[in-house]
């Protein structure tokens, strides 16, 4: 199997460098990027709520709050650490246990072995359905440039 890919995809299939917990991904990035651009807006948005007449600026310390989570991402992708984002995810141990690199390479796929709920486990099987139909290459091709939410 590709490594490159492999570095790239959790064993579930999903696109770790498109996560926001992903710690050299775009969204941390661009949360970094923009809190330093912002800079201490916080006095502004304070004052843009009469000046401007802009009540949305009282929602700035929600924002900065969420703005501050994004840019703190520090996951290095399931295959080099525990999974930051789902802990009940049982996939990576499941693979590993089997000898897989992704659930679809497993003659038990699909099986309800996987901890998500309902959305994610739809999703899971999506995704592998797609990887079987196309193979991994053309699957990554297909998402490296989508958002992955």
């Amino acid at each position: 199997m590709e490594t490159g890919l492999n570095d790239k995809l959790g064993y579930c299939g999903l696109f770790c460098e498109k996560c926001f917990a992903y710690d050299k991904g775009p969204i941390r990035f661009c949360a970094e990027q923009l809190k330093n651009n912002l800079g201490a807006f916080d006095n502004y948005a304070k004052r843009f709520v009469s000046l401007l007449e802009e009540p949305v600026f009282d929602k700035y310390p929600g924002f900065k709050e969420v703005l501050d989570l994004l840019s703190k991402g520090s996951c290095q992708g399931c295959r080099k650490q525990e999974c930051q984002l789902f802990k009940d995810c049982k996939v990576k141990q499941c693979c590993k246990t089997k000898g897989v690199d992704y659930c679809y390479e497993c003659t038990d796929f699909p099986c309800s072995n996987t901890g998500f709920d309902e959305n994610l486990y739809q999703r899971w099987l999506t995704i592998h359905h797609k990887i079987r139909e196309v193979g991994l290459e053309d699957y990554y091709n297909e998402i490296k440039d989508k958002p992955r939410y």
